[in-house]
């Protein structure tokens, strides 16, 4: 441990499994008070215990980040306990198992409800804090479903692709970091995000093979081999999270073994 976020107070949002939970282990590593926000409990408070026992401060808060008056809520519950906000790591999100054009409104509002309003929203909530504490720093959760297409032999291979909704909400998370990048310059606020590609999460391992649900596609355009882990792109967040990267904003990480066919 180096302490780089030494004093700091973080929000993991999804910090209960996968990406998250790694994320919320690294900011505990390095110092900062975490505030754990998801929707199950059970799993919210392994991973606070988890850090606890570490020798970590972490405390789990409810959070749907759907819900605008949840998000409200628990940042408030945030700064009561903590006293703060100078981390935010806008992780949490949702695919389906349908695609257009068998996918309904009903599935595209939700997936875009939590993957780019919850985005939306949780800044919006945090913004004021940071503006008050002189800066901070965001990291928003991408996909390298924003900058990609897929070809009718990709598709035949995997069978597959994510819906619609999932491509248009990650492509709308790279622009608002990038316009709220440029109006928190002017504030001491960092905006970035990550783009995972093949990262193995509870999650992604939908058939319980222990391998992406995807991986047949990335194994076509991916230039490493193997898959990744949610270690691989919390220590990206880290980075992004710290004095680190303190001459980087607007920027999107790609954590994805290498992907050059993007559009």
């Amino acid at each position: 441990m180096s302490g780089k976020l030494e004093g700091k107070i973080a929000i993991v949002t999804g910090g209960n499994s996968g990406i998250g939970e790694a994320t919320v282990h690294a900011y505990a590593r390095e110092g900062a008070s975490v505030s754990i926000m998801a929707r199950r409990e059970d799993e919210g408070l392994l991973v606070r215990n988890a850090v606890r026992d570490h020798g970590g401060v972490a405390e789990f808060i409810a959070c749907d980040v759907s819900k605008p008056e949840e998000i409200k809520d628990a940042v408030s519950k945030t700064i009561q306990t903590f006293g703060g906000v100078d981390v935010l790591f806008n992780n949490a999100g949702v695919a389906g198992p349908n695609s257009f054009p068998n996918e309904s409104f009903e599935e595209w509002s939700y997936i875009l409800d939590v993957n780019l309003n919850g985005v939306f929203n949780m800044c919006n909530e945090v913004w004021p804090h940071m503006l008050a504490s002189g800066g901070g720093n965001i990291v928003n959760m991408s996909s390298a479903a924003a900058v990609s297409g897929f070809t009718q032999y990709l598709l035949n291979t995997t069978g597959r692709v994510p819906p619609a909704a999932y491509y248009v909400a990650k492509a709308g998370v790279d622009a608002f970091t990038r316009y709220t990048a440029s109006l928190g310059g002017q504030s001491n606020i960092r905006v970035n995000g990550v783009r995972p590609g093949q990262i193995l999460t509870p999650m992604t391992n939908r058939e319980g093979k222990g391998e992406h649900g995807l991986k047949k596609l990335f194994d076509v355009v991916q230039i490493l081999e193997g898959t990744g882990y949610p270690e691989d792109v919390a220590n990206a967040v880290l980075f992004l999270s710290c004095d680190d990267s303190r001459f980087i904003t607007g920027e999107i990480m790609n954590v994805d073994g290498g992907i050059p066919a993007k559009l």
